[in-house]
């Protein structure tokens, strides 16, 4: 299970899909949601329970919505295992990953100029999707769920042509057949899905690399910065607490809001620590080399790092500069569609950032940045 979005909100006020994959049967459900919040997706996982009945487990990442005490409450009333993802590791869950990519490719093709309608063309996508037969069970979802081919528009066109009559059956050998189909097809979707796990495996672990971790171990995590949660990187050294499975680490990180933490071994890397700088070879000097005017160097290097900085800015004096430069070889054109009125909703600068960013779109001025 899944939140997509915010999306371009519809006619309707709809900005989010709650997307929910069944494992075993690849049927995929996306309900419109106004909010992204817990009461919003308790009330429609209640609708679609009542559809097609309890699960016993739901995968979910670690999203605010899916750790609410209310979902909690929920789960704990209807006997749900919740199940969490490991944090930074979509692939988790990758079923449902790649599924929102075929949402979202599907709905941008089929939407409007304004993309206002996006909410009601998801029955279609939907009943499209349900009638496909999948790539690793080699069903469609919707026979491996009601057990019988789906009604679609093509057998309509071919009733027509044929001129085919509705045939009577008794509800009890309607009933047998179910359950005579569903015994033949379970046996070979697990085939299947076996041959298809073992396919993608092979292929993923092509490129892979093996790594295992000990108790007391130190580690880098491979994190979102603060600034953006599209940019990465290495911070650390952490502490290996345990091995919580085959692939999980339990890390204890003190410096974080969450002192001990659940990561993939992929976002782990064995912490290598530096040699001191024992020797140096170059021009002697009668003292340290002073860093270029406004140059900032951190005090938590060594002094081998510092050399080496300072011998960089050296060679890039026009670099590394306070004064930001200009150049008139580059342009960058930003392109619209003609008659089209582009909008953007100004945001409030909040109270307490306010007297830095007056201070930086000052200095930008002194410097000639901006106008």
């Amino acid at each position: 299970m899944d939140i997509v979005g915010p999306l371009e909100k519809s006619a309707r006020g709809h900005q989010y899909i709650l997307v929910i994959l069944d494992y075993a049967t690849r049927y995929p459900e996306a309900v419109p949601l106004r909010k992204a919040n817990a009461r919003n997706i308790a009330r429609e996982l209640v609708q679609v329970f009542a559809r097609v009945g309890i699960p016993k487990e739901i995968l979910t990442d670690q999203g605010t919505p899916f750790v609410s005490r209310l979902m909690k409450e929920l789960c704990h009333l209807l006997k749900i295992q919740a199940l969490k993802t490991s944090v930074y590791h979509p692939q988790t869950d990758g079923l449902v990953e790649r599924f929102n990519r075929t949402l979202k490719g599907m709905l941008r093709k089929v939407v409007n100029r304004e993309g206002k309608d996006w909410d009601m063309l998801l029955p279609y996508l939907l009943f499209a999707i349900r009638e496909i037969p999948q790539s690793s069970t080699r069903f469609s979802p919707f026979e491996l769920l009601y057990g019988r081919h789906p009604r679609g528009l093509l057998d309509i066109l071919r009733e027509t042509w044929e001129e085919q009559g509705v045939t009577g059956t008794n509800p009890i050998q309607y009933v047998v057949g179910i359950r005579e189909r569903m015994a033949r097809v379970i046996p070979l979707v697990r085939q299947h899905m076996e041959r298809a796990q073992e396919t993608q495996s092979h292929i993923y672990n092509q490129k892979a690399t093996a790594r295992q971790f000990s108790q007391g171990d130190r580690v880098m995590i491979l994190v979102p910065t603060a600034e953006s949660k599209l940019l990465a990187h290495w911070q650390g050294p952490y502490e290996v607490l345990e091995q919580t499975g085959p692939v999980n680490y339990r890390i204890r990180q003190p410096d974080r809001r969450k002192k001990e933490q659940i990561y993939h071994v992929n976002l782990l890397k064995p912490w290598q620590d530096r040699e001191a700088c024992v020797s140096q070879t170059g021009h002697a000097q009668s003292g340290p080399q002073a860093p270029e005017p406004g140059v900032a160097i951190s005090p938590e290097l060594t002094p081998c790092q510092v050399e080496e900085v300072n011998r960089m800015v050296e060679r890039n004096r026009d670099v590394f500069s306070p004064v930001p430069g200009r150049t008139h070889d580059v342009f960058h054109d930003i392109v619209t569609e003609p008659g089209v009125a582009i909008r953007l909703k100004p945001y409030r600068i909040p109270e307490a950032k306010r007297e830095a960013v007056r201070l930086e779109v000052k200095k930008m001025l002194e410097l000639g940045v901006i106008e």
